[in-house]
């Protein structure tokens, strides 16, 4: 198929637009590079530099794309609560710009880059896709939106559309050459985050609140690796079926806190990392933990690098090979 992935120059869009190409595809990225690194392009891909509001310009009914994977996004939850008109404008308008050039273009399926974030402090653990939706931060709040529009667009248009809600996405992909990590600017992930104060990059790692109602007051997440997550884009896209909007959490259903991931951390690096505690951050849940078992049964999905120490383990071995580099 002739494809289109937003975002292909950041952090999982680099990595599914390879596996795509490795699957026999064609892959045209579209990434402005405001926060994408132009290394982490593809080789073998068709680059546009252009921004998501204009995905028209390359989404022509000429062009012949046979799907879209849509990964363009802000992605920092406390900056969307003290800039929400940046994630408004990019998230969810710059993705309403994308749909519409999609109808436009006639693009049979979009495989769609949501977010664990839309269900807030759940309700029940592990959290279900059937689950409440109420985000506590704009982050969350701008991915819900579109997964809304997803709907109404598969019922209206007939679009196949596929939302995937990431939990925490970790480690690097790592074949042969190819390694592709964690790089943002500003850093906000506490994984690569706790790498840079292990290499002294950092003096101190902050831990945003220790009075959470959990097993050491530090928040609980669920890690997911990067290559697991990436595979489950494929899958997606094969599975997609007009006029339906398929929605499936992808974790790996075991939560980890925020201590226990610096644990890992320091025993992997063999390296102190030493931590400071302050206040919680507005619009951050307890515990966030899938039920990835609708992808399971439904796209065969199943993870193969499931443990803290495989994620660690691969983010460590990319960071160290890019240490010089911005």
């Amino acid at each position: 198929m002739k494809l289109l992935v937003t975002g292909g120059a950041g952090f999982i869009g680099s990595v599914v637009a390879r596996m795509l190409l490795d699957a026999g595809h064609e892959v045209v990225v579209l990434d402005d590079l405001r926060t994408g690194h132009r290394e982490a392009l593809a080789p073998d891909a068709i680059h546009v530099e252009v921004g998501l509001h204009d995905a028209a310009r390359v989404l022509t009914p000429q062009a012949g794309f046979d799907g879209v994977l849509h990964f363009a996004a802000l992605i920092a939850a406390g900056e969307s609560m003290v800039a929400p008109e940046r994630y408004w404008h990019n998230n969810t308008v710059g993705s309403l710009a994308l749909i519409d050039a999609v109808r436009a273009a006639g693009v049979p399926r979009l495989v769609f880059s949501s977010t664990a974030a839309v269900y807030g402090n759940p309700t029940e653990l592990p959290i279900p896709e059937t689950a409440q939706k109420a985000p506590t931060n704009t982050y969350g709040a701008t991915k819900l939106a579109v997964d809304m529009a997803l709907t109404s667009e598969a019922i209206g248009h007939g679009l196949a559309a596929v939302s995937l809600r990431y939990f925490n996405v970790a480690g690097a992909y790592l074949d042969g050459d190819t390694a592709l990590g964690e790089r943002h600017a500003p850093e906000t992930h506490l994984i690569p985050i706790a790498l840079e104060v292990a290499a002294g990059r950092r003096e101190k790692l902050q831990l945003f609140g220790d009075d959470y109602p959990t097993v050491d007051g530090t928040c609980v997440r669920d890690y997911i690796h990067v290559a697991d997550l990436a595979r489950a884009h494929l899958l997606a896209l094969g599975a997609a079926t007009a006029g339906q909007h398929r929605v499936y959490n992808l974790g790996n259903g075991n939560g980890f806190t925020n201590r226990q991931v610096v644990e890992v951390v320091r025993e992997v690096t063999g390296h102190p990392v030493p931590v400071e505690v302050t206040p919680r951050r507005e619009g951050d849940p307890a515990e966030l933990v899938a039920s990835a078992a609708l992808a399971r049964t439904e796209l065969g999905w199943e993870p193969s690098k499931p443990t803290l120490h495989d994620m660690v383990t691969d983010a460590w071995a990319f960071y160290r090979t890019h240490l010089d580099r911005p």
